[in-house]
């Protein structure tokens, strides 16, 4: 499913697109596409930014990961596990512009009745952490990461 709001270089890293071009639109979760759908069109009403590559910004990250991220070499290069949902396509980082985080949480939580899905949200940080791995506790549930 693709997003009318989001050109899919947003949503994925820059080495999934250069690779995959648009047929990355298949690693997104449906889930995670129709609750930004709904984030935007009837909760915010206004633009969220994810990945900000493809405009010249420096966001590379905040989407779908792949292996070849930093985020991720990192981890397993450490021989940690990483199972982020970015890598599977279930999350994203975002902001919404002249909103802070915790201004965006408040929001979401507000009008979760509105939520396609039941979502987690990250807290404690200065960005908006959203997937959509289901917990069952809940439209909303918080982590800490």
């Amino acid at each position: 499913m693709k997003s009318c709001y989001f050109d899919l270089k947003e949503l994925v890293c820059p080495d999934v697109y250069r690779r995959f071009g648009e047929r990355a639109w298949i690693f997104l979760d449906e889930k995670l596409l129709d609750t930004l759908v709904v984030l935007r069109e009837k909760i915010f009403d206004r633009p969220m930014l994810v990945n900000t590559w493809a405009a010249g910004g420096a966001f590379t990250q905040r989407g779908l990961r792949c292996n070849l991220c930093p985020l991720v070499r990192e981890k397993s290069a450490a021989g940690v596990p990483y199972l982020s949902a970015h890598n599977l396509g279930k999350a994203v980082d975002f902001d919404v512009p002249g909103l802070s985080a915790e201004a965006v949480r408040e929001t979401i939580v507000k009008n979760q009745i509105l939520l396609p899905h039941p979502i987690r949200l990250e807290k404690g940080t200065s960005w908006v952490h959203l997937d959509v791995y289901d917990e069952g506790r809940g439209s909303i549930c918080f982590f800490s990461g």
